[in-house]
């Protein structure tokens, strides 16, 4: 059977395009095949610098030939409605028309439509004209000399099917049988009559990888060639990796040499150099782990001297960028976070939330009150977020936006080391060499921090922006746990106070990230605390900033508002967190952990600040289930524990797992149909008696006439006895087991007892029992929203 390979040749196609219009391209051409009709055993499609080719194998060389009955109106209908028939057919007059019967309309006109079918090469002629003209690209552009818009001009299209050119003109572009090979290597012309063809040539004499899994395991390949032959150790870079793979038609890995002296820069500034603008990678000293004073470039290009000029050409040019990164960082350096952080007041985080200064002072507030809820010191932490954002407006991050925070670290540590508190540099690898002995003291920061205290900020500093990904680890010390969580929260809380939340796939300020980083963090490290009054607290601050339009508003003034909270009732109810015994955290972190604020009690009653609240809790259960999904977990079952009020993630995800396991068992499902069964009969009661029977305590078990109710009032009595007891103490599995002794009692229950007895007071009785077990079941989730 036929083979059509298609081949659109242009300049440069940008390497990130070129994976994605590699895919469209086999889709669009596909999916218009079999629309006309046309078959297929198969397709693939390749990408590269200047081409994106499709082949498709086994292809029908022609389309079936279609016969359509179109029914009509029926016999004797009005002449419009016939003539309406007619045009839609495509008929002259009615007597070209067949009169057919129809089982419910009976005799109808009919119109009987035979569409041949049609050649492969006809259709193609057809469709890749419309295809190329209708080609999304991220970014196009026309040539000087049609209207056609392509990502870079196109220069040629192949198309040839069964050996054949098939005929037919794009923008003044004829398409034809010739491809090009390499610019220096082989350029051709080369005539093809199929893939294998194609493909022989071009591999060949013409000097170009066609497949980019083929161009990529070939870089790699050669580069941990030549770093062996080196005794030195890739880098692993796959981000960059891909973006190579698109630059070069016939790789060839070059190993360069770069200036030892440049070592001195942090590593990351000199990975990002290398990386962004240059698309080198870095290598390493296998022993140490430490950056080499080399690098692999990936040429397009064989070179007579085997690569020797254009190693010593990348050096010289890697020599300038890193030249700007030295120049940044002892600008950065001389002038420290302090002076950095002074200017954060003239950068807007959000015109209605203020300046980052504004948002700083907030998280600084909000870490120190998180510190000992996750056993970090509060004066760290607090210190920590007032630096945090600091190396913003270095000179740096400016030039390197990605490495927010990791140069904040490192400044941190400069001042320590300055200070001379922090002696030894060999952990940064990259601070001046100097004798700490001639250091004088200064007045910065670090003066008077431990070396640890100081690096703990550092590492803060770093970490505060994890996890910024699924794959990105979560910051697992306290003082960074507490930084972290604050400016999410933050974040996330500033945004809802301004009504300016994600809707649908848009979400410009990553909020999901956000959210998803809060969750992860507090289940990897166990955090307890409660989200409601943490984000409510914050909600309050930003409410009264926005209301006052006081954006200005001190550390003090929000230390006043978050004292409030350590004499108010609470809002979502009291909990028993784990002792600071039990959860390794000092007792200070348990002295107001189940209290709520009293202006956020008095808030909780305003239907604007309660639904906020209330939304933005949802929005991040809505982030645990996702979680919890990925490790298999029922959301159904998120949402029976999350009925209850509960707010500490941890807490919710013990709950659903233990009653995951407990529905998975015997017992549970038979449990889960008869609290269903008891469930339905109850809402019926309560909707026809307008009556609520919540009382079970109110049962008098003398008054009680079958065993089978008896024993299940007892059953009640005991399994709540055992099961709250158990739940106090947050042993799920063991509040589960008692409810699980429920099981024969009520099953006992409905197979002798008769609910809606003639006697009303015994009837009564009945339903507080079936309420007994429903109430039972509540306290470890609602077991209404588990889905059957």
């Amino acid at each position: 059977m036929p083979q059509l390979l298609l081949e659109l040749f242009s300049e440069e196609i940008p390497a990130r395009m070129q994976a994605r219009a590699e895919s469209d391209l086999l889709k669009a051409l596909t999916e218009r095949l079999k629309a006309a009709g046309l078959s297929f055993d198969g397709a693939f499609a390749c990408s590269g610098p200047r081409r994106l080719t499709v082949v498709v194998d086994g292809l029908d060389a022609r389309s079936e030939d279609v016969r359509e009955t179109r029914t009509g109106p029926k016999v004797g209908a009005p002449e419009k409605a016939v003539a309406g028939f007619l045009r839609g057919a495509g008929l002259a007059s009615i007597e070209d028309a067949e009169i057919v019967d129809d089982p419910k309309k009976g005799q109808v006109y009919a119109a009987i439509i035979e569409t041949p079918g049609r050649d492969a090469g006809d259709i193609i002629a057809e469709a890749v004209p419309e295809i190329i003209r209708g080609f999304h690209w991220p970014k196009s552009m026309r040539s000087g000399t049609g209207e056609l818009r392509w990502v870079r001009p196109l220069q040629r299209i192949l198309c040839v099917l069964d050996g054949k050119t098939v005929a037919f003109n794009v923008d003044s572009i004829q398409s034809g049988n010739e491809t090009e090979g390499h610019r220096v290597h082989g350029r051709g012309p080369f005539t093809v009559t199929g893939w294998s063809d194609y493909e022989a040539q071009l591999e060949g004499e013409g000097h170009v990888r066609l497949k980019r899994e083929d161009r990529k395991a070939l870089i790699l390949k050669q580069a941990e060639a030549a770093c062996k032959t080196a005794k030195l150790e890739l880098v692993p870079d796959e981000g960059l990796l891909e973006e190579v793979t698109g630059l070069a038609e016939w790789p060839v890995v070059v190993l360069g040499e770069m200036d030892p002296a440049f070592l001195g820069l942090p590593p990351e500034v000199i990975r990002l150099s290398m990386r962004t603008h240059q698309k080198y990678f870095a290598v390493r000293d296998p022993k140490t782990g430490d950056l080499a004073p080399r690098f692999i470039t990936v040429a397009n290009i064989e070179a007579a001297d085997g690569g020797e000029t254009i190693a010593a050409g990348n050096a010289k040019v890697l020599s300038a960028r890193l030249e700007d990164g030295r120049f940044f960082w002892e600008n950065d350096k001389a002038r420290g976070l302090d002076a950095m952080r002074d200017d954060l007041g003239k950068i807007d985080f959000k015109k209605e939330l203020g300046t980052i200064a504004d948002k700083v002072e907030r998280v600084a507030a909000l870490a120190r009150e998180l510190a000992p809820k996750v056993g970090a010191d509060p004066d760290l932490a607090e210190r920590a977020a007032r630096l945090a954002k600091a190396d913003l407006v270095s000179e740096m991050v400016y030039e390197f936006p990605e490495l927010q925070g990791v140069m904040g670290r490192y400044y941190a540590l400069e001042a320590g080391f300055e200070a001379g508190v922090v002696t030894d540099n060999q952990v940064v690898g990259i601070l001046s060499a100097k004798d700490t002995s001639e250091i004088q003291p200064v007045h910065n920061w670090a003066s008077g921090y431990t070396e640890a205290q100081v690096r703990k900020i550092a590492d803060a500093i770093r970490d505060h922006y994890k996890p910024q990904g699924p794959s990105d680890a979560v910051p697992s010390d306290p003082v960074s746990i507490a930084v972290a969580l604050a400016d999410k929260l933050d974040t996330l809380v500033g945004f809802w106070a301004i009504d300016e939340k994600p809707t649908g796939s848009k979400d410009p300020f990553a909020l999901r990230r956000a959210a998803l980083g809060v969750v992860r963090i507090i289940l990897q490290n166990a955090v307890r605390f409660s989200l409601a009054k943490t984000a409510g607290l914050q909600l309050v601050v930003l409410s009264v900033r926005l209301e006052t339009q006081k954006l200005q508003q001190s550390a003090d003034e929000l230390s006043a508002i978050t004292a409030k909270l350590k004499d108010s009732q609470p809002l979502w109810g009291k909990r028993n967190y784990p002792s600071a015994s039990q959860s390794g955290v000092s007792a200070e972190a348990n002295s107001d952990d189940v209290r709520v604020n009293e202006l956020l009690e008095g808030l909780a009653n305003d239907e604007i600040f309660r639904e906020k609240l209330l939304d933005l809790l949802a929005f991040f259960v809505g982030r645990l289930k996702q979680v919890l999904r990925d490790e298999g977990e029922r959301h159904d079952l998120i949402d029976a524990v999350f009925a209850l009020g509960e707010d500490d993630l941890v807490l919710i995800v013990k709950r659903v797992k233990a009653l995951g396991a407990f529905l998975d068992t015997e017992d549970g499902a038979a449990l889960q149909a008869g609290y269903t069964r008891a469930a339905n009969i109850l809402r019926a009661e309560e909707k026809k008696d307008d009556t609520q029977y919540t009382d079970f305590a109110s049962v008098d078990a003398s008054a009680l006439t079958e065993k089978a109710e008896r024993d299940l009032h007892t059953a009640i009595l005991n399994a709540r006895t055992k099961a709250g007891a158990a739940l106090q103490e947050e042993e799920f599995e063991t509040a589960m087991s008692a409810l699980a002794s429920l099981r024969a009692p009520v099953d006992a229950f409905f197979d002798q007892v008769q609910v809606n007895d003639d006697d009303r007071a015994v009837r009564q009785r009945r339903l507080l029992i079936l309420a007994g077990i429903r109430d039972a079941l509540h306290a470890v989730a609602d077991f209404s929203r588990i889905e059957k």
